[in-house]
């Protein structure tokens, strides 16, 4: 029997709706007050995050392991059909909503120092606010359709903040376009519900999941085709190959905007659609094979394209495509609880790289538009440089020492270096991957590890080491540390960052036996595991290249720290030039700079035709056709009404004349 009882769940998402609603309101009402957006803003995501917490606490002292459902409204009712807008809590969607509102929280606060000079402030909060809201209708709702409409929200909240500021053109079609290649994948899991209410009547987690071991043939094409279907919505949503192109392209956004959406929210969605739906998944290898191969290549490919970038928010955008693509790996050779791990270490990790990167532009930008004409660079010409270019940067931990130390802690957590947080969770899916019987998939995994490694460390050399190039070079006179309302939250995110990941501690690691977060989410994914046992999916665990997992986390940290010791070595004496001075690059460096020009191959193969038919359809059928054939008929309206309206001449005898002739011509025609 379950003794738990939920504290206001409800509130948990009234908190942001009335956080967006009040600052929707003082966008018209009060735009030029900063106050009030200030405090409601980030005030509601950490009450948010404090009734989570107790959820949290009472949830693990009271020992419950079922779900925990909490009825709110009826709100669909046909036929068989009933949706119920009820909210499930459970170990997965509190983790989610601790992962939501604690880094959404420190994201917020951020954002006052960030964007207080912006003349969109309370309109900023308003969508930041909303974004949460949707987020966590996504991870508490009690069935498909209740997390489709946080699907959508998300959906619809990433284009408002991506095109935030909408007068940049290129910034509002960056929107436009998360939205629409987002729709495509969205297709995919409208039809799957379709599907799985045909075959269960419901589509409630709950009795689906009771019910699919027994329903639905192991390895049946029913259940293959819904996981497929499933998995093509988190292809879009989580950015995995072929619908990762929009993400790189959301960094038009603002900074913070970026670390919600990469680290905290939207782009996890997809991983948890899989952990939600593992019962479904594990009845399904052709399913878990492909999301497992789906997310070694993408984890590879975007590391690729990661080494070559030099716009600092691209650069971690493709590396938050390398590590969802780490996810879905875990998730696909049945490691549910490994990838939920990696998702919320990465949120710590990820989130500080974007923040840290915000205050680096923040500083930059700042720097340039108001210091005086001595502190704007040693050029004699005006700098034009882009300060989101790693070029024109170096040397700034002289400046921002602070940002420096924390994003190195990143670095080398997201690169998987003991005792960092990324050294436990990544190292779990490497591992995981190989002893699941797919050697292939582990040493795609493995070399995206040290390609991490690699690129995290060229872009922190390029930044913050070697010769400076901020204003053309010079002296970086009016550069400075971030103010504290911008690095306290970079601070609490390195102590995560650190920290992190002692909460799941593999057994075969000489350390302390700690498997907090593994007995946590067990009662979640016990069903999943007892499927594949059943099927006998879970093989006994031998790595494919011999040793024990000790041995191999060890190698993999020894690699993760050669490549970064490597990379330092490498980038340390180079004297880089800043952006303008650069020379283009070419080859298998241009190559992989241009993004292997998929978005370019997506623009002749499916764009260009698309455009080809809407041109067709507007100019022969639309214009040509329909236009033509309205305005045909309005024409000849107006030519009988001009006939008619000759005859009204308003002379009687006129109209004598037209009567004696037509009568004439009738008895003509009878006789």
């Amino acid at each position: 029997m379950n003794l738990y009882e939920p504290v206001f769940p409800s509130l948990i998402l009234a908190l942001p709706l009335v956080g967006a609603v009040v600052n929707g309101m003082g966008a018209f009402l009060w735009k030029d007050n900063k106050i009030i957006p200030s405090v409601v803003g980030p005030g509601v995501l950490v009450a948010a995050f404090a009734l989570t917490a107790l959820n949290t606490v009472l949830f693990w002292r009271m020992g419950a392991h079922d779900p925990s459902v909490t009825g709110l409204w009826t709100w669909i009712e046909s036929g068989d059909l009933r949706v119920a807008i009820d909210l499930q809590l459970d170990q997965l969607s509190l983790l989610m909503c601790m992962v939501i509102t604690g880094v959404g929280s420190l994201i917020h606060v951020y954002s006052v120092g960030y964007m207080k000079s912006d003349p969109g402030f309370s309109r900023y909060f308003a969508y930041l606010n909303l974004f949460v809201f949707f987020m966590l209708i996504l991870v508490l709702g009690a069935s498909f359709p209740v997390m489709f409409v946080g699907w959508e929200g998300v959906g619809l909240c990433s284009y408002l903040l991506i095109g935030f500021w909408y007068e940049n053109r290129e910034y509002a079609s960056a929107g436009k376009k998360a939205f629409i290649v987002n729709r495509i994948g969205d297709a995919g899991f409208l039809v799957a519900m379709f599907l799985l209410f045909g075959a269960f009547g419901t589509l409630d987690f709950i009795p689906i999941m009771e019910a699919a071991p027994g329903s639905l043939a192991y390895g049946g094409l029913l259940v293959t085709g819904i996981t497929l279907l499933l998995f093509a919505g988190c292809t879009g949503k989580s950015a995995q190959i072929p619908l990762f192109t929009w993400l790189p392209d959301a960094m038009a956004g603002p900074t913070p905007v970026s670390a919600l959406i990469h680290a905290a929210t939207m782009v996890t969605a997809g991983v948890y659609l899989v952990a939600r739906s593992s019962v479904l998944f594990a009845l399904s290898p052709v399913a878990q094979t492909t999301v497992a191969v789906v997310g070694a290549a993408t984890a590879l490919f975007a590391g690729t394209i990661a080494i070559k970038q030099y716009d600092i928010k691209k650069i971690l955008a493709y590396s938050t495509i390398s590590q969802l693509g780490y996810m879905f790996v875990a998730v696909g050779v049945g490691a549910f609880t490994a990838g939920v791990f990696h998702l919320m270490t990465h949120a710590f990790f990820k989130a500080l790289l974007f923040l840290g990167a915000g205050a680096v532009i923040h500083g930059v930008a700042h720097a340039w538009n108001h210091g005086d004409e001595g502190n704007q660079g040693a050029a004699d010409t005006p700098w034009a440089g882009d300060p989101n270019d790693v070029r024109n940067h170096g040397g700034l931990r002289k400046f921002m020492p602070l940002t420096w130390v924390f994003m190195w802690v990143a670095t080398l957590a997201i690169a998987g270096v003991f005792p960092f947080a990324g050294f436990f969770s990544k190292d779990e899916i490497v591992w995981y991957a190989g002893v699941m019987g797919n050697p292939a998939v582990w040493a795609v995994s493995l070399s995206a590890a040290i390609l991490t490694a690699v690129y995290m460390t060229r872009m922190m050399m390029l930044c913050f080491h070697g010769n400076n190039r901020t204003f053309g070079g010079g002296s970086g006179g009016g550069l400075h540390e971030a103010p504290p309302v911008m690095w306290v939250p970079l601070a609490v995110l390195a102590v995560l960052s650190l920290v992190g990941g002692w909460v799941n501690i593999p057994s075969s690691l000489p350390l302390p036996d700690i498997h907090i977060l593994g007995d946590w989410l067990h009662p979640v994914f016990a069903q999943a595991e007892a499927v594949a046992e059943a099927h006998g999916a879970h093989h006994e665990y031998v790595s494919p290249v011999g040793g024990g997992e000790a041995l191999w986390a060890g190698i993999s940290t020894l690699l993760a720290i050669a490549a970064v010791i490597a990379g330092f070595l490498w980038l340390r004496g180079s004297r880089s030039r800043a952006a303008e001075l650069a020379q283009p690059a070419g080859g298998v460096s241009g190559f992989l700079h241009g993004k292997w020009y998929i978005d370019e191959l997506y623009d002749r193969v499916v764009v260009g035709p698309l455009q080809a038919i809407w041109r067709v359809c507007w100019t022969i059928v639309d214009d040509g056709i329909i236009d033509r054939a309205v305005n045909g008929a309005g024409q000849a309206v107006r030519v009988l009404g001009w006939v008619g309206g000759q005859l009204q001449t308003g002379r009687v005898t006129a109209y004598l004349l037209v009567f004696m002739l037509g009568a004439a011509l009738v008895l003509g025609i009878l006789t």
